[in-house]
């Protein structure tokens, strides 16, 4: 299960590594029901990565590793197919990347994100998570490894536990951060919210290249066995 579970690190640091929805759980956080919010915005990016990590571990099942224990033709297909994807999108997210981080500006639908009701806040979640062009196609690549892996179906579930606790460390630290310290984080995460929103376009691009050439690398390898 470790070699599993080492496989999949990279890709949850990807998915942790997310400035735009750390934005918005920053801003859901200061608005008057931030505690309630908070955490239904977290529970919402938990739900969705568990949910479409669970769907490529049935997709897979226990057969996705060959029977020479290398991953099977279809899972190299894919991970070529999402590498692609990703440089793609990298090349696309860096030619809007703004030249002066500072006149960066957050999407304008964030500026009434206080009026949210818990079902939009809850709906806001799964799409940062499931519907995310950076962290959907890193988690089916997630489940594609887990499946891939040959293991029993209980660690296979260990594996993809694991991976979304990692993959949830970014969106859950503001949380924490103002369950623990109350007012007195309100310092702490605008800085945050200031950082990632200068620079998101940015580090989109620079993970958008990375976990892509990643993924064609491991794709192109897995065909090439």
């Amino acid at each position: 299960m470790g070699h599993a579970v080492g496989d999949v690190l990279g890709l949850a640091a990807g998915i942790a590594v997310s400035p735009l929805p750390i934005v918005a759980i920053i801003l859901i956080l200061a608005t008057p029901r931030g505690r309630l919010n908070g955490l239904l915005f977290a529970l919402g990016w938990v739900l969705g990565l568990a949910a479409l990590g669970a769907l490529m571990l049935a997709v897979g099942g226990t057969g996705g590793a060959s029977t020479h224990k290398n991953p099977a033709t279809w899972v190299g297909a894919l991970k070529l197919a999402l590498g692609a994807l990703l440089v793609v999108f990298g090349a696309r997210q860096w030619r809007r990347r703004p030249k002066d981080a500072s006149q960066a500006q957050l999407p304008k639908w964030m500026t009434a994100i206080d009026g949210f009701t818990p079902i939009k806040i809850l709906g806001l979640a799964l799409l940062f998570s499931a519907g995310n062009l950076k962290n959907a196609p890193l988690t089916i690549a997630a489940g594609a490894s887990i499946s891939s892996s040959g293991l029993p179906a209980t660690q296979q579930v260990v594996t993809l536990v694991i991976f979304v606790v990692i993959a949830s460390l970014g969106v859950l630290a503001p949380l924490v951060v103002y369950l623990v310290m109350g007012e007195r984080a309100k310092s702490i995460l605008r800085s945050w919210r200031d950082w990632a929103a200068q620079h998101n376009v940015a580090v989109l691009a620079a993970l958008f290249f990375v976990f892509g050439l990643k993924l064609l690398g491991d794709g192109i390898s897995i065909l090439a066995t």
